[in-house]
């Protein structure tokens, strides 16, 4: 009889401690905008980083930092790459805690950033997913002269990029190697994209109920402008 009041005991504060859990990971309550909303936002920014009429630092003062330190409603997770000239709260012009960004060489997913994105969908309700290429990558670059293994860790890399290398070698098929690479980033960007929906089922099922967009761009080095893949 004991036996049974103590296991019931211990079922009790599991539950408990699974709904403490789980209320502190879900604790964002999400952008309150909708998809499109959340892209035209991006891409006013963009506007604004191109013409340097920037203000989004401005809003980064102690006040911000004061709101956003018990939770985060980011309208937006952006999956690019981590080159240092591409930092998509700069590129975009937004504030502390409004953009939800996770950088990786050839922003390309493997299961933490999977982990990374289904986190920010499904608890921070954030409703849209922006994987961001950009132009002259340095990953897709050695993908794409790649001959024989990489060293390292580069190696996962590399052939996480290379169904894109492929893709763009035969549909560039003639011309220059400065071309095809740049088929091959915005190809792999498409790619990553469509590869969300495959690899997470949290991000399919999201997705089916029209609970968050996805969507592909990439970044010019020389103007700055962000255009969105089709």
């Amino acid at each position: 009889m004991k036996s049974s009041k103590v296991a019931g005991r211990i079922a009790v504060l599991a539950t408990a401690l699974a709904a403490t859990v789980g209320i502190a990971f879900a604790s964002g309550a999400g952008a309150g905008i909708s998809a499109d909303e959340a892209l035209q936002k991006l891409v006013d920014g963009n506007n604004r980083y191109v013409e340097s009429k920037m203000h989004a630092s401005a809003l980064c003062d102690a006040t911000a930092r004061g709101k956003l330190a018990k939770g985060q409603q980011p309208y937006a997770i952006i999956l690019s790459c981590s080159d240092s000239r591409v930092p998509p709260e700069i590129v975009f012009d937004q504030a502390l805690g409004e953009v939800f960004v996770i950088r990786v060489a050839g922003n390309v997913a493997d299961p933490l950033v999977l982990g990374s994105v289904e986190y920010a969908a499904e608890h921070l309700k954030s409703p849209l997913v922006m994987v961001l290429g950009h132009e002259r990558c340095g990953a897709v670059t050695a993908t794409v002269g790649a001959k024989g293994k990489a060293e390292g860790n580069i190696e996962a890399i590399v052939k996480a990029i290379e169904p894109a290398a492929k893709k763009a070698k035969a549909k560039c098929k003639g011309k220059s190697k400065e071309e095809i690479i740049e088929c091959a980033a915005e190809q792999n960007a498409k790619d990553v994209a469509a590869d969300l929906t495959k690899k997470s089922k949290i991000v399919a099922h999201l997705v089916k109920e029209g609970k968050i967009k996805i969507v592909s761009a990439k970044y010019d080095l020389d103007d700055g402008k962000v255009t969105i893949l089709k």
